[in-house]
């Protein structure tokens, strides 16, 4: 699958997992990069969500299966990562050395090859062996417990360890280490871990810190609902409106058009008189629906947005103007980001199970016919329609 958009002629290998690995591979792709997915030879069409139509994470790649314990699968991968600009895998530390497939290896068979590494707590440490996943790794940053309310941490779903922190990391330094190969020849290896990444997208509340604009505990400061003019209202249908009313001029075109006399919302930084502020916004916007709020607010600056479910996010008319969603052969989704003026990215293609035609996903490669047949005959390559 070659592809249009910035990084058409980037040459991908990925080694399937689950969650940010893929995420990251589908943020290349998806922007042109031609990704080609390497699952276990025994790993089905569909396991699970895997490489399903709604699999959207599997967007805009072919797909094979291959044994990567036998010699054959071995070299076959070998085959692969010579023509590589990249390869991506998501393992533990040590799995791809003990399969005789460590950076080492490849960097010898390509030395211009960027060898990305995906893990929860890096490749050294003392918690490298250990499993986790993103409510671990947050908790870890600090980040979680400045989530929530004041009685206990909140979990935010699993985009900040696995996706901010974790895919779109990995995709920043892939794209990093592949421009630097091309200016000096030498590939590297990339040490995405998503520890590393949750505490960097934390880099302002630090700075915050430090300057002493984030004084309190949870929910006690600027940008985690302690302020009035910043947090989730309910409303008379047990829905709710976000208010993002930082700037002076934004939060009087909140208090006016709510009411309310600017005057008496001052100091607007005294966190003393925050939770009487609050209480009197929260009487007034518990007195209409969140969509007759919405109307009310809608073309105004005041920074008040309706909470809205997946679906209607969908919906929404500035979401269906911009495109943000769409839909692939039945399946809604996000659109590849960010856009480019000159470079646009294809419309995404739909996931392709690893047993479809691997003579068309190695065709590029250099793997011919023969050698397909062969691979498949040894075991170490899944045939069209084989079973497990």
């Amino acid at each position: 699958m070659t592809g249009s958009g910035p990084l058409a002629g980037v040459r991908i290998v990925e080694l399937v997992g689950i969650g940010p690995a893929p995420f990251a591979a589908m943020m290349l792709a998806d922007m042109g990069a031609e990704v080609l997915r390497i699952h276990p030879v025994k790993a089905r069409g569909t396991v699970g969500n895997l490489n399903s139509a709604s699999d959207v994470l599997a967007r805009n790649r072919l797909s094979i299966g291959l044994d990567l314990k036998s010699d054959a699968g071995r070299a076959c991968l070998l085959d692969l990562v010579s023509q590589a600009d990249g390869m991506m895998e998501g393992f533990r530390p040590g799995v791809m050395e003990r399969l005789g497939l460590g950076p080492d290896i490849c960097l010898e068979r390509n030395p211009a090859l960027v060898f990305g590494r995906m893990t929860g707590w890096g490749q050294d440490g003392p918690l490298a062996p250990r499993a986790g996943h993103d409510i671990n790794y947050i908790a870890l940053t600090g980040i979680l417990n400045g989530l929530g309310t004041p009685e206990k941490p909140v979990v935010p779903l699993n985009l900040i360890g696995d996706f901010g922190g974790g895919g779109m990391l990995l995709a920043f330094g892939m794209v990093c280490a592949i421009l630097s190969a091309r200016t000096s020849g030498r590939g590297q290896v990339v040490d995405a871990a998503m520890v590393d990444g949750a505490a960097a997208l934390s880099a302002m509340i630090h700075g915050m810190r430090a300057g002493g604009w984030w004084p309190g505990g949870r929910a006690e400061n600027m940008l985690d609902g302690g302020a009035f003019y910043y947090g989730v209202y309910a409303c008379a249908d047990g829905r709710h409106l976000a208010i993002g009313a930082i700037e002076p001029q934004f939060l009087a075109t909140l208090l006016t058009t709510l009411g309310l006399d600017p005057a008496d919302f001052q100091p607007q930084d005294d966190r003393s008189l925050w939770p009487g502020f609050r209480a009197r916004l929260e009487e007034i916007i518990a007195s209409r629906t969140r969509d007759e709020w919405a109307t009310i607010f809608e073309g105004l600056d005041a920074c008040v947005s309706p909470i809205l479910d997946w679906d209607e996010a969908m919906d929404h008319p500035h979401n269906r103007a911009r495109g943000t969603f769409i839909e692939v052969e039945g399946v809604p989704q996000p659109a590849p980001a960010p856009r480019f003026s000159g470079t646009p990215a294809a419309p995404p293609r739909p996931p392709s199970p690893p047993d479809r035609d691997p003579d068309q996903a190695l065709a590029g490669w250099g793997i011919d016919a023969d050698r397909v047949r062969s691979l498949i005959a040894d075991g170490a390559l899944k045939g069209p329609a084989s079973s497990e």
